[in-house]
């Protein structure tokens, strides 16, 4: 009889393992999830198997009874993958999205006391899977939402590999924004006692009723459940692999605090919340690179990008790659007409072509320097961009242009380490 779903110690080599046995897709495996919330696996050869009791499989949302309060906002939640908006099945292990209200609620019901959600999911992919074709279709998503008269503002939950990509991409997409757009995600998964996706939501949706018209990501402050902190969508990056607070400002501070209790705290300059329609432009260029260069690095990478229309190279301090041997490949690409951009490896300060020989003879043969911007975000814009356009003056005219806030014009005196 399998003992799946139960609750179980599992004694191999001399150490043990409690937690709940899940279905394994490897025969020659257990899989266990243990009460810290990680998976792992062990071998079933040479494993004893110890049935402690029933598990409590009671982590699915609980189904409520919806009734809309007229009093409060409309907000869209639109879910797009990730752990965030979703209920793990002990049994299998597997992670489901949250689709419906009742569920999302039944999750955080302090949701029902800040505004009446909609929950839409066009997609589930992990992060890792996005790409420009699934930006645009996120855009007209938002943009969709949006434009009905009685949506307040939208939160859009997000595997956080890549969110601020998509941040940085809806941020260019819509065009003429006039309500609040909240990217939100969770480092630890919903089963896990550190859970911060919950808060991240309860912010999230504070944020999509406030008068903040622009795209932010809405994430943890700090490690604890202190605040949370909205980032404009084309200067956050992500800066730790699994802590709470990973997304930082770069080059800027924050937008805003927003507290669980609904308190924001404004910290940043930004636009204010209109009547007008928004207008979609989610065109993206597909045939877009960012490389990042390193000392002794072959200019032969350049071969495999000579049919893109555009690359954005990631160099070493103030904007420099060994001009002794890509100075004459990159001047071949621009001379067929392919964008190249400069952005720097450290993620403060801006490059700056003039300070040495080297930047004086990659400006001097058409490289274009990008100010402050990051990488990521100018890897976005440039595809934003080419989508838009395909003659080069005008791609090197709009890359220049502070169109979202990716460009400062100075620095903020606390931005650095923010």
């Amino acid at each position: 009889m399998s003992n799946v779903g139960n609750k179980v110690k599992v004694k191999y080599f001399g150490s043990e393992y409690e937690g709940i046995l899940l279905e394994s897709s490897d025969k020659n495996m257990h899989l266990l999830k243990l009460t810290n919330g990680y998976n792992v696996g062990l071998p079933r050869k040479g494993s004893k198997v110890e049935v402690l009791g029933k598990a409590n499989l009671g982590l699915k949302a609980n189904t409520l009874l919806i009734t809309k309060n007229k009093s409060l906002p409309n907000v869209s939640l639109i879910s797009t993958g990730g752990t965030i908006a979703s209920h793990v099945d002990y049994k299998t292990g597997a992670v489901h999205p949250m689709t419906k209200p009742a569920d999302l609620l039944g999750k955080i019901p302090e949701l029902k006391k800040i505004s009446n959600i909609s929950v839409s999911a066009p997609m589930s992919i992990f992060s890792e899977e996005m790409n420009p074709e699934h930006w645009s279709k996120i855009a007209g998503f938002v943009a969709r939402e949006l434009n009905k008269d009685e949506i307040r503002g939208a939160v859009v939950t997000h595997g956080t590999d890549t969110l601020h990509y998509t941040a940085a991409a809806l941020t260019f997409a819509l065009e003429g924004l006039s309500k609040p757009v909240a990217i939100v995600g969770g480092q630890r998964s919903s089963d896990r006692g550190s859970f911060d996706g919950g808060m991240n939501l309860i912010c999230g949706v504070h944020y999509a009723i406030s008068d903040i018209a622009e795209v932010a990501t809405v994430l943890h402050g700090t490690s604890s459940d202190d605040y949370c902190i909205a980032n404009r969508g084309t200067k956050v990056k992500k800066l730790h692999t699994s802590k709470r607070d990973a997304f930082r400002p770069i080059n800027t501070v924050p937008l805003a605090k927003i507290y669980p209790n609904g308190k924001l705290e404004k910290h940043n300059g930004y636009e204010l919340r209109h009547s007008r329609k928004i207008k979609v432009k989610s065109k993206f260029e597909s045939k877009v690179a960012l490389i990042k260069y390193y000392p002794g690095m072959s200019p032969d990478i350049l071969k495999c990008y000579e049919d893109y229309k555009g690359i954005i190279i990631e160099g070493t301090g103030l904007g420099h790659v060994a001009t002794t041997t890509w100075l004459e490949p990159l001047t071949k690409l621009i001379k067929k007409g392919i964008f190249v951009g400069m952005t720097s490896q450290a993620d403060y300060g801006r490059v700056d072509p003039y300070v040495y020989s080297t930047g004086r003879a990659l400006t001097n043969h058409g490289v274009v320097y990008l100010e402050d911007m990051l990488s990521e975000t100018a890897y976005v814009k440039l595809s934003w961009v080419l989508g838009q356009t395909n003659n080069i003056e005008k791609v090197r005219h709009l890359m220049v242009t502070n169109l979202r806030g990716e460009l400062s014009t100075k620095s903020h005196p606390n931005a650095f380490l923010y």
